[in-house]
């Protein structure tokens, strides 16, 4: 553990303790940014020598929902944030009223955590989404098919990530499916949306309520898993000027500091929705850390602690960012990065997971350029230059 805390004239504590619920790949970088100022970083995670846990001071090796666990970092942290919408939002609230810090505020958690809380929390404040309804079986969902028709979204309520809770429902034959695929969880029924492009807006809030807000990006989905984010986002002024107004709107109503991810649909006539949001740093923000000013991750930890937000702005034109996914059971390391590395604007993270497995997220390159056409050409060719 570090020596005694001092405090500065800017009232931040040194050597401030973060704690961080979850060390996976976001925790890693978020505990990357945090060291860079100096921080003391604690995180808990489920799995020995997690991603964040090799770079972090301490891990404690425990479930995101352990309350013991999380009571034992809250004595060892001054802010306590998370990374992934398992965290136990219970005893976070409790640490709250105990007069720790925790951001965003948990109850921002508890809302969003569940996607039909989530959307009704979205309905009730007036921000455009999709129409929802709550399910509780087989006949509740073909009542809404003759209402809706076809196609519709069976989602499951929580626990539900890169696809793994949803079923896409085309027909009656598919209800049956969807039904077994996500057995034994709560359920609610999405309308489809023809969207145009699926786009995203990362803002970062500080506790005072200011707001700094990133480029508009797309995000292209393959097998319901992020394959690709596009930034800036090739779309009108228009849009990017509504995009950015309702994510300033839906911000108004979510508590606490911090990076939060904003999904949305763009309609035809430049119409947006709100998919999904994280309260967290978010894929689509990934490209920040070589292409903005300050990276999402860093804009966390500075949100979090009570520093001024930094620049969102773009340092170049244009920025790919490509997931690296899983093919296989193996090896987390991959073959070839000398070769993808050979690419001119290329950057590769790698997040070194243990075990690599199909669908799983590995890593992530980059390339910055002067349009997203090239960047979009050496990223693909980067990837294609990994195994794992």
């Amino acid at each position: 553990m570090a020596g005694k805390s001092t405090t500065t004239k800017n009232n931040v504590r040194h050597p401030l303790k973060i704690g961080i619920v979850g060390g996976g790949q976001l925790g890693k970088m978020l505990t990357l940014a945090a060291k860079k100022m100096g921080f003391f970083v604690a995180i808990i995670d489920p799995t020995p020598d997690s991603p964040a846990g090799q770079i972090a001071d301490y891990q404690i090796i425990a479930d995101y929902k352990d309350k013991n666990a999380i009571r034992e970092l809250g004595k060892m942290s001054d802010v306590i944030t998370f990374e992934i919408e398992l965290a136990n939002d219970t005893v976070l609230n409790d640490i709250l009223k105990s007069g720790k810090s925790v951001h965003p505020n948990p109850k921002t958690l508890g809302i969003i955590r569940d996607k039909l809380k989530q959307k009704e929390f979205l309905l009730k404040n007036k921000i455009p989404t999709a129409k929802f309804k709550e399910v509780s079986s087989e006949k509740n969902i073909m009542e809404i098919s003759k209402i809706w028709g076809f196609p519709f979204l069976l989602k499951a309520r929580t626990d539900a990530y890169d696809g793994r809770g949803n079923a896409l429902i085309k027909s009656k034959n598919d209800i049956k499916k969807g039904l077994e695929k996500l057995k034994g969880r709560d359920l609610y029924v999405e309308k489809f949306v023809p969207f145009v492009k699926e786009i995203a807006v990362v803002v970062a809030q500080s506790p005072k309520g200011e707001i700094a807000i990133y480029p508009v990006v797309e995000t292209i989905q393959k097998d319901n898993i992020c394959d690709l984010v596009l930034a800036p986002a090739a779309i009108s002024k228009k849009a990017t000027l509504n995009a950015q107004a309702l994510a300033k709107k839906t911000m108004k109503y979510l508590k606490g500091a911090g990076v939060f991810g904003i999904e949305m649909f763009l309609e035809k006539g430049d119409n947006v929705l709100v998919n999904e949001i994280a309260p967290r740093v978010h894929n689509s923000g990934h490209f920040t850390i070589e292409a903005c000013v300050t990276s999402q991750f860093e804009q966390h930890i500075r949100a979090i602690t009570n520093l001024p937000l930094g620049e969102t702005t773009m340092k170049t034109k244009a920025a790919v960012m490509k997931n690296i996914l899983g093919t296989k059971l193996g090896d987390g390391f991959p073959i070839g990065l000398e070769k993808a590395l050979k690419i001119q604007g290329v950057s590769v993270h790698i997040y070194n997971k243990k075990q690599s497995r199909p669908a799983r997220k590995m890593g992530h390159i980059t390339v910055t350029g002067n349009s997203i056409e090239a960047c979009l050409q050496k990223a693909n060719s980067a990837r294609k230059q990994l195994s794992i």
